[in-house]
């Protein structure tokens, strides 16, 4: 039996399908054997109904991959379907998303304007609080200022010159109209004075014109009771020097102002400086403020004698006939302007003398230093234009709030002068006040820099010692020392001749005597946090017209040691750099001229 099976199989597994017959007999069921389905008999072979043999893994095949191609196509119109549906869902979203970040972009927009009028009108709450509360003040002041008694200090930086000054000037100028219509008299500023010649400096009165029969009007009378502050710091050592130099002055007869038979101190190429053109105030009201008073019997020869006197130093010191001086006068000066008398100031010394350098001896390059604590509106307004003149001052600014209210940073000059007017304007208040360590900063930082680039021919100094320690908040409110004085004294020689208007504290230094040390506190000192955001501030605005602040301003926040110190570790560095490029020169000589040899050889 099994080789009978063995044959069989063996058989129709290696016949062909076509070559093979049904045979009945071969496929007699064996008794030993279980009959097979048709998927599993010999050969795995099976018969169509056209007769034709198919093999049955490749007819399952292909409805396999019939029903893969089906289900691809069912899952792609899913995925199709799903991604519609998503992409409209996300739609809906955005949609919805940008409505709702345009109605809060609407409701911001409406909150801000809504916060924009609230704060403008808090502004505006504020700005009337305040002019209410300045008004307050002002008329406060005011009243004090009435009620003052003879012993009490007044400020020089008094509100009443503020509000006084315009209505002052318009008043004046109609008086002036007045009396031109009442007794022909011209009205160029220039024929007030007329030409007559005076016979000595003890007139009293102001030069009369060539109109005798002109009678001036009675001014005010003086009231006992009127208080003059300034003249409390006249001490007893300035009045015995101003009387032996106006006795001296009296007896050489020999005054610029007076000069009839001495004759010009030099040959004068242009036209003499016409003072009634720059001062048209001849006559002026028995009461300029509170604090400015013209008294018919001393004022004018005060005046005259302070101009006559600062101006004779002044060309003594051109000329070379001195090297240095002083000039210790009263009334000062750095306040009057072309036309307009203030704050006890009648004539501008300073500014007169610099006008004659120019005209009369033809100085070049004028500095004019002005370290009073009130800033100098008159020197600085007769000079804005002019190139060869520059004005320089130190003076407390607190933002337009300290008398006179000019002298800000950003007023720098104009025209031609643009540039040579700086203003160390400082702010901040008394809070703390400024001190020496300071105005030593500002002079290290700002004034010497500019002052050694613009080479000065000669320096003026309004010396105004209301920045000293001592004087009450309203009149400066500084705690500067006379050291300090001494010391800029010095550092403003080593320029030119230098002339302070007004002086006392410098006179050691004038003369050249040893300055006493100043104290090691001070030397190690920074200046205060208000004094180095004033300094910036004038640094941002001059360094594009001087060079030199670029240097200076890396030392703005240190000490005078620490900058001393800077300055001495800079100059080694300087000299070492020095050294090495000589060096380096003798080396490529010697290199040259060795390949000179090499090549001539």
């Amino acid at each position: 039996t099994t080789p009978t099976t063995t044959t069989t199989t063996t058989t129709t597994t290696r016949s062909p399908p076509s070559a093979w017959l049904p045979n009945p007999t071969l496929h007699r069921p064996s008794p030993q054997l279980a009959p097979r389905p048709p998927s599993q008999a010999a050969g795995q072979s099976s018969v169509s109904g056209h007769g034709l043999w198919q093999d049955p893994p490749e007819q399952q095949l292909q409805q396999e991959l019939v029903t893969l191609k089906h289900k691809q196509q069912l899952q792609r119109q899913l995925l199709i379907a799903e991604f519609q549906r998503q992409h409209e869902q996300l739609s809906r979203q955005h949609e919805v998303q940008l409505q709702e970040h345009v109605k809060h972009q609407q409701d911001l927009l409406a909150l801000k304007h809504q916060q924009e009028l609230l704060e403008h009108q808090r502004k505006m709450e504020q700005q009337r609080h305040e002019q209410e509360i300045e008004k307050q003040q002002r008329e406060h002041k005011l009243l004090q200022l009435k009620n003052k008694e003879r012993g009490q200090e007044s400020a020089v930086a008094s509100t009443e010159v503020k509000m006084r000054l315009q209505e002052f000037v318009l008043n004046k100028k109609k008086a002036l109209a007045q009396r031109n219509l009442n007794h022909c008299l011209p009205s160029d500023p220039r024929f007030w004075y007329g030409k007559t010649q005076h016979s000595s400096l003890d007139q009293s009165s102001p030069p009369q014109t060539a109109l005798s029969a002109y009678t001036h009007p009675m001014l005010g009378t003086y009231d006992s009771k009127d208080d003059f502050p300034l003249r409390k710091t006249a001490s007893e050592p300035n009045l015995k020097l101003r009387s032996r130099l106006k006795q001296k002055v009296t007896e050489r007869r020999s005054s610029p102002l007076l000069r009839r038979k001495d004759g010009p101190i030099t040959t004068a190429k242009k036209r003499s400086l016409d003072l009634a053109g720059e001062h048209s105030c001849c006559w002026i009201s028995s009461v300029v403020d509170s604090d400015t008073i013209w008294n018919e019997v001393h004022s004018s020869s005060a005046a005259r004698l302070a101009v006559g006197s600062v101006v004779e130093l002044v060309f003594k010191v051109a000329t070379g006939e001195l090297k240095n001086g002083f000039a210790v006068v009263r009334p000062p000066g750095h306040h009057a302007e072309e036309s307009t008398p203030m704050g006890f100031c009648y004539f501008n010394s300073v500014a007169i003398a610099a006008k004659l350098l120019q005209q009369r001896l033809n100085v070049s390059k004028i500095l004019i230093v002005d370290w009073d604590v009130h800033h100098g509106n008159g020197t600085q307004q007769a000079f804005y234009t002019d190139p060869s003149i520059l004005y320089l001052s130190l003076h407390r600014y607190d933002d337009g709030n300290f008398f006179p209210g000019s002298g800000a940073p950003d007023e720098v000059g104009s025209g031609a002068g643009e540039g040579f007017n700086v203003n160390m304007a400082f702010t901040g208040g008394l809070e703390p006040p400024m001190g020496d360590a300071d105005y030593l900063a500002a002079f290290r930082t700002v004034v010497m820099p500019i002052a050694n680039e613009f080479a000065p021919d000669v320096v003026l100094v309004s010396s105004g010692f209301d920045v000293v320690d001592g004087h009450a908040p309203p009149l400066g409110g500084y705690k500067l020392t006379a050291k300090c004085f001494g010391y800029l004294t010095r550092q403003l020689m080593g320029l030119a001749g230098a002339i302070c208007d007004a002086s006392e504290a410098c006179v050691s230094a004038l003369l050249g005597n040893e300055l006493d040390p100043i104290p090691d506190e001070v030397v190690q000192q920074r200046p205060n946090a208000n004094a180095v955001h004033s300094m910036e501030k004038v640094l941002e605005i001059q360094s594009k017209y001087w060079r030199s602040l670029q240097r200076s301003a890396s030392t703005l926040g240190c000490s005078l040691s620490e900058a001393l110190r800077h300055d001495v570790e800079e100059a080694e560095t300087v000299s070492a750099m020095a050294s090495l490029s000589v060096a380096n020169k003798h080396i490529g000589k010697r290199y040259a001229l060795l390949s000179m040899c090499s090549s001539s050889q």
